[in-house]
């Protein structure tokens, strides 16, 4: 089996006991990462054969890796627990109740979601937290999987500065930024900020696209050139000449976007904002959706463009 964790260079940290709960597209990478830079790493999945799986993978770590039957198992004793699930039931369901984490959470210790999730329920699990002698860190991530294969995700953060700064050089293991943005929810709403514009880009290269073909250029050669301007982007970069070939298994499936905006247009129902462009792109999506596209990831939104031309 290809590994998905890729050869990374990590800074030099003192070894730390972490758990993991989520062995998604995501987790299992970042994981890996945190296995490989040297600390002690004990992993929870729903599917416990997967799990066990990792750590045949990561037998090789400098400490060996475990996996638990339960959240509140593989939290017992960590200094650092990080997360990443589907929403926020999820979440809930790994942090809450007898076997959750913070049932078995040592005082002091800090939870880390890198779930992609409401603000609220970053909030509602800080004050649950705090009042079990907890910490509690929002951390959603950008780069997709690929940036977690390679270890270098963007981490958006929310909560006290302080459990920040112990997080910081252990979460380095997969991240090449993590940045404190405010109190609990603040990663979360910086997340929503960042989807809200890829949204846009998405968009916009893909009605790009479909005109040039249309208009019979080649469209290989367009980006090469317009990539050295001011329409230059991440997702022209990365994405603009695998959509004209037709390639959408980059792993950031569209169901994962659909539920990712839908977060972002509840919170705008919430504070006020307009947000016009956002919800078409939705809706545009759920076009792909009903493609039959859910698995294909967000840059196949281009397809539709081409099922109407």
């Amino acid at each position: 089996m290809t590994s998905s964790i890729q050869p990374k260079t990590y800074s030099p940290t003192p070894s730390r006991q972490v758990a993991f709960l989520g062995l998604g597209v995501m987790g299992y990478p970042m994981a890996g990462h945190l296995a490989r830079a040297g600390h002690g790493v004990t992993v929870y999945n729903r599917t416990a054969a997967k799990a066990a799986d990792w750590c045949r993978e990561l037998a090789d770590a400098a400490i060996a890796p475990r996996h638990a039957a339960t959240p509140r198992e593989a939290a017992a004793g960590a200094d650092i627990v990080f997360c990443c699930v589907g929403n926020d039931d999820d979440l809930r369901s790994v942090t809450l109740g007898a076997d959750g984490a913070f049932a078995g959470m040592k005082p002091g210790a800090i939870f880390v979601d890198h779930t992609t999730a409401s603000a609220n329920v970053a909030r509602e699990l800080a004050r649950a937290a705090l009042l079990a002698g907890l910490q509690f860190i929002d951390a959603p991530v950008s780069g997709g999987q690929a940036g977690a294969q390679n270890g270098v995700l963007t981490v958006m953060c929310g909560g006290d500065a302080s459990a920040f700064a112990s997080v910081r050089p252990v979460a380095d293991a997969f991240a090449r930024a993590i940045t404190l943005l405010g109190d609990s929810g603040s990663g979360q709403l910086a997340k929503m900020v960042n989807q809200i514009a890829i949204a846009g880009l998405v968009q916009g290269l893909s009605e790009a696209i479909a005109f040039g073909q249309n208009a019979g250029l080649d469209m290989a050669a367009v980006l090469d050139v317009i990539g050295k301007g001011a329409a230059q982007s991440w997702q022209m970069d990365n994405r603009g000449k695998t959509m004209i070939e037709d390639r959408f298994d980059f792993g950031f499936a569209v169901d994962w976007m659909r539920k990712d905006l839908g977060l972002c247009l509840d919170e705008a129902r919430r504070n006020g904002s307009a947000l016009p462009v956002t919800a078409v792109v939705d809706q545009f999506y759920g076009d792909v959706q009903r493609a039959g596209g859910n698995r294909w990831d967000t840059s196949s939104l281009v397809t539709r463009l081409r099922a109407k031309g």
